[in-house]
Formats: structure tokens, sequence, C-alpha cells
């Protein structure tokens, strides 16, 4: 059986597959519903070190996966991936000078523009991640669109813009 490193690794790389052998590109294919009443999969797209509360599966961002990372330009880009299917759920979309609301954003139907949710904390973890796997452009530019069209388009609450502010630390 492989280890966290070599199982993380191989999943972004399209080689593995998750704890319920999911590949990469197959979550990428998933509908919009299942994204939202699935909760098993985020940790695979968008690790972080800590491991969650609820799915102890979860593999955990360890600095040999961050390096991976680092020096892979496929598992870059199969994360940008990830990203994209998760901006369509969350009803945005990337352009050249970063991320904006799809012209169906709306509350009734995306979610997370209402207070509090799964999807907040979803929304903190790509963050993060994303930062962590050494994409702190595209961090910036989802946390910069989720705070602006939150705050413009939704009821998120303070709680929620503060946490994604923290999810990049400060340099």
């Amino acid at each position: 059986m492989m280890d966290n490193n070599a199982r993380l690794i191989a999943f972004y790389r399209g080689e593995g597959h998750d704890h319920k052998g999911r590949l990469l590109e197959e979550i990428w294919s998933l509908s919009p519903f299942w994204l939202e009443h699935t909760h098993d999969y985020i940790q695979w797209l968008f690790p972080i070190p800590e491991a969650g509360r609820f799915n102890g599966f979860a593999p955990l961002l360890t600095p040999t996966v961050k390096t991976a990372f680092e020096g892979s330009d496929i598992m870059r880009q199969h994360q940008q991936r990830s990203l994209e299917v998760m901006l369509d759920f969350f009803g945005l979309t990337r352009e050249e000078n970063g991320i904006v609301a799809q012209p169906t954003l709306a509350m009734p139907t995306h979610i997370w523009l209402k207070a509090g949710g799964h999807n907040h904390l979803r929304i903190s973890r790509i963050i993060r991640s994303l930062v962590l796997c050494h994409q702190p452009d595209l961090a910036r530019a989802f946390q910069q669109a989720v705070m602006e069209i939150g705050i413009k388009q939704g009821v998120v609450s303070d709680t929620s813009i503060q946490f994604w502010r923290e999810a990049i630390p400060c340099t």
C-alpha cells in the first residue's frame, strides 16, 4: 500500500486514484449536484497540511508533496483544472485579469453566496491549498473574487471573509 505522499502525488499526476477509487479526471467531470452533496473529494483536489475533523482518509499536504507540486508543471496544471471545476461550481470563471462572476451567478442557485455553510470552508481550503502548492497568484485572484463578489452579490458573513483573508499568510 502506498503512503500518503505517494498516493497524493500519483493522484495529482493523474496516475492514481483517491480513497474511493476515483481518478482526478473523473472528479472533474462530475455534476454540480454531486460536487455539492459529496464531501470527500475536496481534500484530494486541494490538500492542506492539517487533518480534517470529519474525513480521516484525507491525504495531507506534507513537505514532500509541496516539493512535488513545486517541481511539477503537470501537478500545478491539474490543480488549476481542479480550480476551474470549482469556479464553475461557484458560478465564477477565470479571465486574463482575474476571476469574475458568470452572468448566471445568483444566490438561489449558488449556495456559497448564502451565509455560512460548508462551501465557505471549501473556499478557505482552496485558497490555502493554492498558496501552499506554489500557486500564490491564483490563490490571491480567487481570494479577491470570493471576497468582493460574496459581499456584493451575496450574504457572506464577516467571519467567512476573515477566514478567507487569513487563508493567505502575510509574508
